[in-house]
């Protein structure tokens, strides 16, 4: 999950398989930390259009806007970012096992928000970019707090049974 505007990559999950509700467990765990965005842009895959994440969208109030089958450009942070993890991490490296690509790419997220300079930030890596933005310039007056983030009822986020 890439911030279309910091350009933070703000959640790289590695797993065998990933369900609709793995998804929403996801997204609810980003709205906490980080809020609920006013959208969210994805692909048409199954996991994306299940009815979980359409309910999941009415109640935190999120727009879900997803691109056209066959127009990648319509996402292109997240196809720019894609493109980074398959060069830089996904062909760079031979896994030994899930818990070594989970390690592995928790390294590579790492190096990617804190270290590495985008060109489209001032050649600043996303995090120090997004502290610039938290910084009121000089004499400006401060902003007033953030509304509380509103979260998913419990049926959304009650533990599945297998």
């Amino acid at each position: 999950m890439v911030d279309e505007f910091t350009r933070e990559c703000v959640l790289l999950e590695v797993d065998r398989g990933m369900t609709s509700d793995d998804v929403v467990d996801l997204l609810v765990g980003v709205f906490r930390t980080r809020g609920v965005p006013a959208h969210v842009r994805s692909d048409n895959g199954g996991e994306f259009i299940a009815k979980a994440i359409t309910r999941l969208a009415a109640i935190t109030g999120v727009e879900m806007l997803y691109i056209t089958p066959g127009s990648p450009w319509e996402n292109g942070y997240a196809e720019s970012f894609h493109g980074r993890l398959r060069d830089e991490l996904l062909n760079a490296e031979v896994f030994d096992g899930l818990h070594d690509a989970r390690a592995l790419a928790a390294k590579w997220r790492s190096e990617y928000n804190h270290r590495r300079p985008h060109s489209s930030l001032k050649y600043l890596p996303p995090t120090v970019y997004a502290a610039t933005l938290a910084v009121p310039p000089v004499g400006a007056p401060p902003l007033p707090p953030a509304p509380p983030a509103s979260f998913p009822t419990a049926p959304i986020l009650t533990p599945r049974l297998s």
